[in-house]
């Protein structure tokens, strides 16, 4: 006897798949439960992302404040009036980098790097312009880096009183990244390039000279570096041949022409022979 297509095979009934249905879409499923543990985690690193984001944003602004105070310093009697007031505006951005170490504690770096990254290599252009007028020399990673320690001090409302009751200081650290240090150098030869130009546009014969040696040892040092550094420095190696091709197309005008054209019109002469300069070509 032929047995019927699906007899004795159980078969589930229209009403036990919904009921299957709500015990999996009911509050108290742990698959519900786990998701919304998942979903609690997303959306707070997506805010700390926004905020670090924001903190970023600031201090890529006031470093680029400080950075256009420095150039300043070429055209005024007296300097160190500008490095002082470019040293208070950097104490403000380590306070935002402050912000920046607090909301990292107990985080993996590597998973929000990509927010503030901007913002670190601008404050290392800054540092590092600001201390190459100062020393004349390259600012090292390990000196960046001990001035970014803060000493935060927790309190507690007190019941009984009107004071605070501190609970103790909190030492949290930020440490700067090789990358975004070398990316941060990489920018500085842009400035020390305009300095050069300024330089000249005010009389002044001997810092171009003094800025060409200094941008081809950084060259030389990012030559060494290769293929073997981030992929952003390709790209920045570029331009700072650009900035080096600029600064000695200056010295050689200076050493060749610099008797023949008065010291009011050089700056002129560089602009105008910077821009014929093909953006694509850069220094052998």
């Amino acid at each position: 006897m032929k047995r019927r297509e699906g007899e004795g095979c159980p078969q589930k009934n229209s009403a036990d798949t919904a009921q299957d249905r709500e015990l999996s879409a009911s509050p108290s499923s742990p698959v519900i439960a786990a998701f919304k543990v998942f979903q609690q985690e997303l959306d707070t690193k997506h805010d700390k992302y926004e905020r670090l984001v924001k903190i970023s944003r600031d201090i890529t602004i006031e470093s680029k404040r400080t950075i256009f105070l420095l150039h300043r310093v070429t055209s005024v009697p007296d300097a160190e009036d500008v490095l002082n007031e470019a040293d208070v505006k950097l104490d403000g951005v380590r306070q935002k980098i402050g912000q920046i170490a607090e909301e990292l504690r107990g985080e993996d770096i590597h998973q929000f790097h990509r927010a503030f990254t901007p913002g670190i290599q601008e404050y290392v252009e800054a540092v590092s312009f600001l201390h190459y007028i100062r020393h004349r020399s390259l600012v090292s990673l390990e000196e960046i880096n001990v001035r970014l320690v803060f000493v935060r001090t927790e309190k507690a409302d007190a019941k009984d009183s009107a004071e605070a009751l501190p609970l103790g200081a909190q030492v949290l650290t930020f440490q700067v990244t090789p990358s975004d240090y070398l990316l941060g150098v990489a920018d500085l030869t842009g400035e020390l390039m305009r300095m050069c130009i300024s330089s000249v546009g005010n009389g002044d014969i001997d810092t171009p000279f003094q800025l060409s040696q200094f941008l081809r040892q950084i060259h030389d040092g990012f030559s060494y570096i290769g293929n073997t550094g981030p992929y952003e420095v390709s790209k920045k190696l570029h331009t700072l041949r650009q900035s080096l091709g600029k600064v000695e197309d200056a010295c050689y005008t200076l050493r060749v022409r610099g008797s023949e054209i008065p010291k009011h019109m050089l700056a002129d002469v560089f602009s105008s022979r910077t821009t014929l300069i093909d953006p694509e070509e850069g220094v052998v």
